[in-house]
């Protein structure tokens, strides 16, 4: 038993001393390499918030105006909790019957459910119901990127009219992280609850992801944070494309960031 002990201290030793990362050589091209990995193109935005920094890829294209797709849901869930017409997280919408690509989306969904599994119709109804002021109202009052909606109240996340770049999105998640939206304590817990997509000994992830191929370009987004129990990071991930997809692309969204912050986090809290 002790011999073995020692073999996995050594281990260890060895994995974090030849570990592809030094937190103090984070670098764009660090992140970069694992964009190589997938073949794919984008935008990559890390925030450690201990450290007050940033950690871009590509930062050129971080101003770039994008259709948040499904990232809107976060936005679009506390405006229906906060204006009471979902009572919770359980709060069903019946479905419509219309048959969908997606099998998650063919059955009744509950506020968690739909935003597990996106259901784009169950947030259109939440819209509908919201109406086009008070949509107005929350999108300027948490000044979501260019607060646009074309009259459009149960579409204008996914059509174009409401646009945000890689840098909005941060700021975003920084203001709903610290609570500085016009949005309550209760409706922040019921968000942040549905937005867990992995939690562990380690750390919880919270975050969403959001796809749209307008006008034959593919936008792909991961955005979220890590938050350990010392510290919390933000990221915004958005993949592009001319219209050629790639088969791995709706995976790729998140397995590059699972391994941009796997590396970050591993040499910041435990390589010292």
């Amino acid at each position: 038993m002790p011999n073995k002990l020692l073999l996995l201290f050594l281990t260890l030793i060895l994995v974090f001393s030849t570990s592809s990362i030094s937190q103090s050589h984070f670098s764009e091209q660090t992140i970069k390499k694992y964009f190589d990995e997938y073949g794919e193109t984008g935008v990559f935005i890390l925030y450690d918030l201990k450290k007050n920094k940033y950690y871009y890829h590509n930062p050129q294209y971080a101003d770039s105006s994008l259709t948040p797709a499904s990232t809107f849901k976060i936005l679009n869930s506390l405006i229906g909790l906060e204006t009471g017409l979902i009572k919770d997280e359980n709060y069903i919408i019946p479905w419509d019957k219309v048959e969908r690509r997606f099998p998650g989306w063919n059955e009744d969904n509950s506020l968690k459910s739909a935003f597990k599994f996106s259901t784009v119709w169950y947030y259109q109804e939440l819209a509908r119901r919201v109406g086009l002021d008070k949509m107005k109202y929350y999108l300027n009052e948490s000044t979501f990127g260019n607060k646009e909606t074309n009259g459009n109240v149960d579409k204008f996340w996914l059509d174009g009219s409401l646009t945000i770049t890689p840098n909005e999105q941060m700021k975003f998640l920084f203001k709903f992280y610290n609570e500085e939206l016009p949005f309550s304590k209760r409706s922040y817990e019921i968000v942040k609850n549905i937005m867990i997509a992995h939690s562990d000994s380690i750390y919880t992830i919270r975050a969403k992801t959001g796809w749209n191929d307008l006008n034959g370009k593919d936008v792909g987004w991961y955005i979220g944070y890590y938050q350990t129990r010392n510290n919390v990071y933000l990221f915004v991930n958005c993949l592009l494309t001319d219209g050629n997809r790639s088969n791995n692309f709706l995976n790729a969204r998140k397995e590059i960031v699972y391994k941009i912050m796997d590396d970050y986090i591993i040499n910041s809290e435990f390589k010292k």
